[in-house]
């Protein structure tokens, strides 16, 4: 009996979901659940997955074959969303929601990556996201691309986790 992961490799990159939790990441269920609910989209671009260790160089007297380091503090950068314009403003709503007041601001989320045949393989949830920028589309009379909206996210957190059981067989 062996386990054989169930996930083809490689995974395409074009292939994701981008789930925002409708309720305030810091309010309790009850208050936050008047919060008017995010705009669904679907994103053509999702970047900024990833994390840094800030390490502190700290030589050691007597010792000169080598310096520790040690850790200091995680930073993420700005997860960056970007998708085709749609008529409803709710990521707008959102930004202007971290602008205005707290309630609302902060939410939970997740990007979950897609196998060929669309089961979930892995995904990447984030915690206390702010909405920390905002960019309407560049709109030109002469160009026919497509309008694309974005939206930057600033959080507290990222926590890579599998989607898909092992296959066992």
């Amino acid at each position: 009996m062996s386990i054989i992961p169930s996930v083809e490799d490689p995974l395409p990159a074009h292939r994701f979901l981008v789930s925002l939790d409708p309720t305030d990441a810091y309010l309790p269920f009850a208050q936050s659940a008047i919060i008017t609910a995010i705009a669904a989209g679907q994103f053509s671009e999702v970047t900024g997955l990833g994390a840094d260790l800030e390490v502190l160089a700290h030589p050691e007297g007597g010792r000169n074959d080598y310096v520790h380091q040690l850790p200091v503090r995680h930073s993420y950068p700005k997860i960056v969303l970007s998708r085709g314009m749609v008529r409803d403003p709710g990521l707008y709503f959102w930004y202007q929601a971290g602008l205005s007041r707290s309630i609302g601001a902060r939410r939970d989320g997740a990007i979950i990556l897609l196998t060929p045949g669309g089961v979930p393989a892995i995904g990447w949830i984030f915690r206390g996201g702010l909405a920390a920028a905002w960019k309407g589309p560049q709109l030109k009379g002469s160009d026919s691309a497509i309008a694309v909206e974005s939206i930057e996210i600033a959080h507290e957190g990222l926590l890579q986790v599998p989607l898909t059981p092992p296959r066992v067989g």
